[in-house]
């Protein structure tokens, strides 16, 4: 009877059940790291391009053109829902967008860029 009682200890002190259980046990770790990481790339790609918007809007508004629109075309579909452009009568404008989200998490706030040209006209 003790045999049977030693065999079952010696399976549960079995190095390859406690690699699994620490692998288990890092994995959300893991998930929220990988998570992290992706909403920098999206926060980066959010400044990156909330300045090309403010750059074409300034060239636009320098010539007379809509800002709004240069801006919104310069833009990914995924930023244009909050779009937020203030054009300035000296040339100077702003640009600044909703940075989006990881699915099923909220907005991390929002990022701006500006740009300014003297205006041609």
């Amino acid at each position: 009877m003790r045999s049977g009682v030693s065999q079952r200890f010696a399976r549960v002190r079995d190095p390859a059940g406690q690699a699994t259980v620490e692998l288990v046990a890092l994995l959300p770790v893991l998930a929220a790291l990988l998570a992290g990481i992706w909403q920098a790339v999206l926060v980066g790609q959010a400044v990156w391009a909330t300045s090309a918007a403010a750059r074409a809007a300034a060239r636009a508004h320098a010539v007379g053109g809509d800002a709004a629109s240069a801006a919104r075309e310069q833009l990914p579909g995924a930023l244009e829902p909050g779009l937020r452009v203030i054009a300035a009568p000296e040339g100077e404008v702003r640009v600044s967008v909703r940075i989006p989200g990881l699915p099923g998490l909220p907005s991390p706030g929002r990022t701006g860029g500006a740009a300014s040209f003297e205006p041609q006209s």
